[in-house]
């Protein structure tokens, strides 16, 4: 099995990088001229039409597939290298493990580290304070998220408009302690 893994893994990577040629894309492009220019050949019967579709469709569906993988790794690989880049810095060990954070969490942290960004020690503090202490799992820390966002919801229920930003509860509340 791993075998197998390891020889997908090659061709993803491989193919990957071959289909992102500019050459890649002229072989394409005459394909589908080509295609076109034997139209009257074949009088624009429905075959004819069947193959561009189906070959289209085809290549579509297996490149998902390919290219799917090979952009998993590339993320992984970065990903790694970036923890080290936190972890050899003087950056907060507490945001190695951020991506398991949902959409709102990450938007709201973004907006913390953006602040911090400006200026000010306070808010400096509060984004390296809004990262989870630790990355055990993701459903722990989706856990906290949810429990969060629920008490936001209940919270925002009765504020007037426009108050709802300040009601947010922080990041730093619902972060894994470890």
């Amino acid at each position: 099995m791993t075998d197998t893994q390891h020889i997908f893994m090659r061709f993803s990577a491989k193919t990957s990088e071959w289909a992102g040629k500019p050459a890649t894309f002229v072989l394409a492009l005459v394909l589908v001229i080509l295609w076109a220019a034997t139209g009257s050949f074949f009088d624009y019967s429905q075959t004819w039409q069947l193959v561009i579709n189906t070959g289209t469709t085809i290549i579509t569906f297996l490149m998902v597939f390919v290219l799917q993988n090979a952009q998993t790794r590339d993320t992984r690989a970065i990903q790694a290298k970036l923890d080290e880049l936190i972890l050899t810095s003087h950056a907060e060990n507490r945001f190695i493990g951020i991506e398991n954070l949902d959409e709102d969490d990450l938007k709201h942290l973004d907006r913390l580290v953006a602040k911090a960004a400006k200026g000010g020690q306070a808010e400096k503090q509060a984004a390296a304070d809004a990262a989870p202490k630790s990355t055990k799992t993701a459903t722990a820390v989706r856990k906290k998220i949810d429990a969060a966002a629920r008490s936001r919801k209940d919270k925002r229920s009765g504020a007037p408009k426009g108050a709802a930003e300040e009601l947010t509860v922080p990041i730093s509340r619902w972060r894994r302690r470890g």
